[in-house]
This record gives C-alpha cells, structure tokens and sequence, in this order.
C-alpha cells in the first residue's frame, strides 16, 4: 500500500494549494467574494467536481493515488473521472492496492500492471473484473501467479477488452484463454508472447472463430503453434496487420502463404528463428504485394489506408532462404529497408543474405563505389 507518511505529505501540500486557492476569492476587506468562473470556495466540498477532475487530469498516478486518501471529494472525483491509470512502478503491495482501489476507480478503460516481481494474484483481477466493466486496455504482464480463474473472470466481467497483454503469464492455459475469446469478441491487440501452455493452434482456432476484428497478435516463442493454428487465424482476422511469429519453430510455409492471402493489411511479420520458412514462403508475399497493388491500391488510398504493405520483416535465423526470394520481397515492398538506421528488413544471422539490399541501400552502395572515381 502507499505509505501513510506519503499520503499525509500530500495532504499537507494539497492544503497548502486550497489555501492559495481561497486566497483568490478574499477581496481586500476580508470577506469571501464569488469568484467568476467558480463561486464561493471555503472548503474543499466547496471546489466543483469540473476543477478536481481539471486538478487530477495534471497529476501523475503516484499523486492521484496519494491524493485519493486525503478526502471524501477528492476520493469521489478520481472514482468517477479517472480513466487511465498504471501502477507498474509499484515494487510491493500491488495486490492489496488493486483490490482497495477496484471498487472505486469503477471508470477506470485502461489499467496497466506490469510487474518485475509477480505480486498479482486471482482475487485483484476477480476484484478488477467485479467493478471496472468499461475497461478496454489491460495489461498482465509477467504475472506469473495467476491462474485460469483470472482469464475466466475476466471473460465474465470485461467483455469490452479491445487491448490484453497476457505475455509472460506461464500458468494460463488454453482452455482458458478459448472461454476468454467467447465473452471478449472485440479484441483488437492480444500479446500472448511466451505463453506456451495457453498459445495452442486449439486456442488460434478459437481467436479466428471469435474475435475478427483482431489487428495485432504477439506469439512470440509460443512453440506449441503449429500452421493449423496460424492458418485458422488468417482464416478469421483478415484485419491483422501485426502479426509476431519469433521462436514458433514448427511454422512452415503454408503459414506464411495463409497470411499472404487472407491477410492484406499486414505490416509487420515476425518469423525470427522459423527455420522450416523456404523461399516459397517469400515468393507468396511477393504475389500478394502485386495482388494488393492491382485491385485494391485505389480503394484503400480513398479509405485512407495505408497501401505500402509490408513496413517490417523479421527473417534473422531462416537459414533456408536464398538472396534472389528475399531481394524480391524487398523489392515489392518499398517500406522494407536494409539500410543503416532503418533497418525493418532484418536478416541477421543469415549470412547468405547480405547480397540483399534495399533500393536507397543500392543507391548508397553506388554513390560510394563511385566516388574516388570523381576524385581522380
């Protein structure tokens, strides 16, 4: 909990602040005037809610969380006012200040709760599922002692979660995180990366079925993924623009040729360490941005969607490709770089690749050839 002599240090100086306050509204023969814009202040019944949510919206979470133990008005005026909050620079007690602060901050759309050292536990999140159902955005990170009875509450009480980060979570499981996909259908950013018991194709099918409007999916790691699951995805979030497939060494090419396919707003795919991905895989994305670039290049620019298509490709570690496939990829998708300080074609540890360069790479490399030539 936040100590006592930090609470009563915030009081100390909010008084201070009032003091100054009512000192506007004294007029010179010491009486209390109506100020224009606010009216008689004596007390701090007296501020109007409007200038105490103006007052928190200035302070950082620390302060808000200090400063909901000074008064009954101030506690009234960030339970119904405040929407964001974090409590991740928090090193102890966490648990005991989610479920003391739960049943108040009931406005509360997104909640971060990252954690170096797991202090969660079931019944902060069954306390945050019971009060906060306009929450949106909810981060779990590395909260390796929760169970299934999180996601399942979750599931009851969020069902407007557009935003979970789940990553790091190792006791989820995926029957648990399909019930979840049942109750929240409007996720749009799911991180699941290193959570290897609930990221199963089985829990992939289920995201595709369920939750369509899906744009951004961190599997990092995952090594229970499989192309059932991946291709079931692509399947069913033809929205997906992120996609993060590091470390799911049992992907192979029909994966990536699902995506190519299904999925023509992605922008970012991560395939670091998939060393079952060939040059079939490269070729497919290459047809895609030619597909993309004849049927829908007008449609989307008058939408205002972004038509570049592919902005990062992560392929470190996919021993497998050959330079002419990946030189084709970035060829087909100007966004992708290979040059210094613009790296979002990354290739590292494939050192059969660094034949491949991007078009202003291959303008610099010419520049460079040709200059002691101009100095003779």
């Amino acid at each position: 909990m936040v100590g006592e002599g930090n609470i009563v240090g915030a009081a100390e100086e909010l008084n201070s602040c009032f003091e100054m306050l009512k000192m506007v509204a004294v007029e010179g023969d010491g009486k209390v005037r109506e100020t224009e814009e606010y009216g008689v202040i004596k007390d701090w019944k007296d501020i109007p809610m409007e200038l105490l949510l103006r007052i928190m919206s200035l302070a950082d979470d620390r302060s808000v969380i200090m400063a909901s133990g000074v008064c009954r008005g101030w506690r009234e005026a960030i339970g119904l006012g405040l929407t964001h909050l974090s409590l991740s620079w928090m090193k102890k007690n966490m648990n005991n200040l989610v479920l003391s602060l739960a049943p108040k901050f009931t406005k509360l759309q997104t909640l971060a709760l990252r954690q170096d050292i797991a202090q969660l536990e079931d019944s902060a999140v069954e306390a945050i599922s019971t009060h906060c159902h306009e929450l949106q955005g909810l981060d779990l990170s590395k909260s390796f002692k929760l169970t299934d009875r999180s996601l399942i509450s979750l599931a009851h009480g969020c069902p407007s979660l557009t935003k979970l980060n789940i990553s790091g979570c190792l006791a989820f499981s995926d029957d648990a995180l399909v019930y979840l996909t049942n109750f929240c259908r409007q996720l749009k950013i799911l991180n699941l990366c290193g959570c290897v018991r609930s990221a199963s194709d089985r829990a992939l099918q289920a995201i595709g079925r369920h939750c369509n409007r899906l744009q951004s999916l961190n599997l990092g790691w995952c090594d229970n993924v499989h192309d059932v699951g991946v291709v079931s995805l692509a399947y069913g979030c033809p929205d997906l623009k992120v996609l993060n497939l590091c470390g799911c060494v049992h992907i192979t090419d029909e994966s990536v040729i699902a995506l190519a396919n299904r999925c023509p707003r992605l922008t970012s795919l991560g395939l670091y360490y998939c060393q079952n991905i060939t040059d079939r895989a490269m070729y497919s994305l290459v047809q895609s941005g030619v597909k993309r670039k004849r049927t829908v290049w007008e449609s989307r620019r008058r939408r205002g969607d972004d038509a570049e298509g592919l902005k990062s490709l992560n392929i470190s570690q996919c021993t497998a490709l050959t330079p002419p496939a990946v030189q084709a990829v970035c060829d087909s998708f100007p966004a992708l770089h290979t040059c210094p300080g613009r790296h979002s074609l990354i290739i590292s540890g494939c050192l059969n690749l660094t034949s491949v360069h991007c078009a202003c790479g291959v303008h610099a490399h010419r520049l460079s050839t040709s200059l002691p030539n101009l100095a003779h």
